[in-house]
């Protein structure tokens, strides 16, 4: 929710990338000029899991050269039985990660998962590629910025989840400047690793519930900043636990306190020339009919978005809620645009990007963005107008109540679906079964609630 001016993309051409030497280091020759001893290999499942190896330096030319095996079956939710072959991880050398704040020596790779020396058209990360590569053919580029909304918590002894901060008390706590100073230490080393990085963290802030934060960091292309968003969560879990505390990027940890959202800001480019603002808009807000189509296959569709975006039983406590002790809920309902207002699915800020704001923090960055890309070339394929924004605009449906609703509002979706399905076959329906067996877990479940409403009302 915070001011997120750092999100828009460049509003000149990119500069001119310097020559490439003429040997590029090699994966051990980076980790030993860091003096990083180990490695981690990761990749995550659809469910957002990171899973990684961790590899020696000693070992990373074989690392880079032959990858690290998996049982994908063990990896979790990636289209793997215990008959199937190793998924082989394969380290993408650009998304090479020092991590000197977490251990002494240990830097982080994101990899592409492999099966029989194919990408794995299951891994999040080789889909969202796929994508990418079909909006290159149409000469664009996807830039992204996110924002990471998360909980510090504790237990207390009775298990009660409470936040970590027990002074953290106040019915409005955004942007409160104590309870920043009391979480200086977490948000500061957070801070310092983003722009040891080169990430451009901008801004730290204390969120609309208590307990909650934010960290901003600039925008890149969209698997830069996906990988961003995944190191980022990993960094914040682990530095967190260093200091007694749990973070967590659950959406609705408390039923009567604002939930965590996953907002992203889309723009697109061609040959380093931005393709959104158009100066002639005669809707009001800067854009060109590009951005307009783009956002309308966005809003046309939201509804099949949504088991994407918001991927959890929990995820629709957030956006059914109807109350929170801040008065807010900052959580879309329909699938509405207009300017700068956050009630809305589809935020305008201004003529540099447009802001998705119906993601939370148990999306996968990677099938968010590659869903929302979907979406965006359809509107554009098929010329689609969004109509007049907010209330004027056109009716559209709200978005799915549940999240058995959005499943099935998933498979109903052919662009989203096909979106699911770029590296290859059955992801999307796979995808949805797994969600739809979450969802029958949960119902399947009793609990206070049912015996506090009905042990003794007949």
């Amino acid at each position: 929710m915070a001011s997120d001016t750092s999100t828009l993309p460049r509003t000149e051409p990119a500069p001119a990338m310097a020559a490439a030497p003429a040997t590029t280091p090699s994966l051990a020759e980076r980790a030993r000029a860091d003096g990083v001893r180990f490695l981690l290999a990761l990749f995550v499942d659809l469910t957002g899991k990171p899973c990684a190896k961790l590899v020696p330096v000693e070992a990373a030319d074989e690392l880079q050269d032959e990858g690290v095996g998996f049982a994908g079956y063990a990896v979790g939710a990636i289209g793997q039985q215990p008959c199937d072959p190793d998924l082989i991880a394969i380290p993408d050398l650009d998304s090479y990660t020092p991590l000197p704040w977490v251990r002494e020596g240990l830097a982080l790779v994101h990899c592409d998962p492999h099966v029989e020396g194919r990408a794995w058209h299951f891994a999040p990360r080789v889909i969202l590629k796929k994508l990418l590569a079909e909006a290159k053919a149409q000469q664009l580029e996807l830039f992204a910025g996110a924002e990471v909304e998360y909980f510090l918590v504790r237990r207390d002894a009775d298990g009660t989840l409470a936040p970590a901060d027990t002074k953290d008390v106040e019915a409005r706590p955004c942007y409160d400047a104590r309870g920043l100073t009391r979480m200086y230490d977490h948000l500061t080393g957070i801070s310092a690793a983003m722009n040891a990085l080169g990430w451009g963290n901008y801004a730290n802030d204390h969120e609309d519930a208590n307990g909650q934060f934010e960290q901003n960091f600039a925008y890149a292309d969209a698997l830069t900043t996906a990988d961003r968003v995944i190191t980022a969560r990993y960094l914040i879990s682990v530095l967190a636990e260093q200091r007694g505390m749990t973070a967590t990027f659950m959406p609705k940890p408390f039923a009567d306190r604002t939930g965590s959202g996953m907002h992203l800001h889309l723009s697109l480019w061609s040959d380093g020339e931005p393709r959104f603002p158009d100066a002639d808009d005669t809707r009001g807000f800067g854009l060109s009919e590009l951005a307009y189509r783009f956002l309308g296959g966005i809003l046309d569709h939201a509804p099949g978005m949504q088991a994407v975006l918001a991927p959890t039983v929990n995820s629709y406590k957030r956006t059914g809620a109807t109350s929170t002790r801040s008065g807010a809920t900052w959580s879309p309902r329909r699938a509405t645009y207009g300017g700068n207002d956050r009630t809305h699915f589809v935020r305008i800020p201004d003529h540099h990007r447009i802001e998705l704001r119906g993601g939370d923090g148990s999306a996968n960055p990677y099938l968010a963005l590659a869903a929302a890309l979907a979406a965006g070339l359809d509107g554009i394929a098929r010329d689609v107008d969004p109509g007049a924004p907010g209330a004027d605009g056109v009716l559209r449906p709200e978005l799915p109540p549940t999240l058995l609703h959005a499943v099935e509002a998933l498979a109903a979706d052919p662009v989203v679906t096909a979106g699911l399905d770029a590296a290859g076959p059955g992801v999307a329906e796979y995808f949805a079964a797994l969600k739809r067996e979450e969802f029958f877990d949960w119902h399947g479940t009793v609990g206070s609630w049912e015996h506090d409403r009905y042990l003794t009302a007949f």
